[in-house]
C-alpha cells in the first residue's frame, strides 16, 4: 500500500513510525511538508520519499493522509484538487486527522470528492498508545475503510462512529482528554508539595498512581464505579477526599468542561467550513 502524508508534524511522524516497514515499506511512504528539517529527519529515519508540497507522487498514493493544521486544510485541498483530477476515474482514499474540518466541507473543497475518512487521534499516539475516533463518508469502500483502520491502528485502537457529529464528542473525551489527565496530575503534584513532599516525590507518586489506576481499570472486568467504591471506606481518608470533591462540584464541572469542548468542536467546524 502506497501512503502519502501531507504534513510531517508530530502526529504524522507517530503514524509513520508505526507504519514504516511494518504495514508498508518505508519507500512506499511519501511525505510533503514545507519544513526541510522535518523531511530530512523522516527520510533518514524511515526511508520515505519527500517533497516540499503536495505533488503528483502524493496524488498517486492509495491513501492520502491530511495531517495539517485545520486552518491550512483549505489551502492544501486547493493544491491537491488539480493533482487528483489529473487522473480521471481514480479515487484514492483521503484520511483527515485535522480537528474541526467536516467531511462535507473537505469534499466540497476537493470538488465533490467521495472517499473520505475523518479521524480524531490523540497525543498518546506519539508513544503508540493513542486512540482514534473514525467516521467514513458514503463513498468509502470496505477495502478503503479497512486501510484507514490499519493505518490508525499503528498508534493504538480505533473506534468507528455511525455519525460524523459524534466526532465532536470524541474530541471532547479523548482528543482533548490527555490535557485533563495532565491537569489532574499537576494538581496532585502541587498538593503533594503543599503537604511537605518534595517536587520529585510528588511527581513520582502522582505519575505512578495515575498510570497504575488506569491500567487496573483497563484490565479489570469490573466497572470503575465499583473499583472506586472498593477504595473508599466510609469515614476514611479516601472518603474525606471524595466528599470534598463532591462538595466542590468536581464531577459536574468536569462533565460541563467536556461539553464545552464538544461545543467548541462544532463551532470550529462551522467557522472553518464557512464559504469564503
Amino acid at each position: 500500500m502506497k501512503i502519502a502524508f501531507i504534513g510531517g508534524g508530530n502526529m504524522a511522524s507517530a503514524l509513520i513510525a508505526g507504519l514504516a516497514n511494518k504495514l508498508t515499506a518505508g519507500a512506499d511512504i511519501h511525505v510533503a511538508d514545507p519544513s526541510a528539517e522535518a523531511l530530512a529527519r523522516l527520510q533518514q529515519q524511515f526511508g520515505v520519499s519527500t517533497a516540499a508540497q503536495a505533488d503528483a507522487v502524493a496524488a498517486a498514493a492509495d491513501v492520502i493522509v491530511l495531517a495539517v493544521k485545520p486552518q491550512a486544510m483549505r489551502a492544501v485541498a486547493t493544491q491537491l484538487l488539480p493533482l487528483l483530477q489529473a487522473v480521471p476515474g481514480r479515487q484514492p482514499l483521503i484520511v483527515s486527522i485535522a480537528a474541526g474540518i467536516r467531511g462535507a466541507d473537505l469534499s466540497r473543497w476537493l470538488g465533490g470528492y467521495g472517499a473520505i475518512v475523518r479521524c480524531m487521534p490523540n497525543t498518546p499516539a506519539l508513544i503508540g498508545m493513542g486512540i482514534t475516533g473514525m467516521v467514513a463518508t458514503a463513498g468509502v469502500s470496505a477495502a478503503q475503510k479497512q486501510a484507514a483502520d490499519d493505518i490508525l491502528r499503528a498508534v493504538g485502537p480505533t473506534v468507528w462512529l455511525d455519525e460524523e457529529a459524534q466526532i465532536d464528542a470524541v474530541t471532547a473525551v479523548s482528543g482533548s482528554g490527555p490535557a485533563y489527565v495532565f491537569y489532574f496530575i499537576e494538581a496532585m503534584q502541587q498538593a503533594a508539595q503543599e503537604m511537605g513532599l518534595s517536587a520529585e516525590q510528588g511527581e513520582q507518586l502522582a505519575m505512578a498512581t495515575f498510570t497504575g489506576a488506569a491500567q487496573l481499570a483497563q484490565q479489570s472486568d469490573e466497572p470503575v464505579t465499583l473499583l472506586r467504591e472498593r477504595v473508599t471506606s466510609k469515614g476514611g481518608t479516601t472518603y474525606a477526599a471524595l466528599t470534598s470533591m463532591e462538595a466542590a462540584g468536581v464531577k459536574p464541572a468536569i462533565i460541563q468542561a467536556m461539553k464545552a469542548a464538544a461545543a467548541r468542536g462544532k463551532e470550529m467546524g462551522d467557522e472553518l467550513g464557512a464559504a469564503s
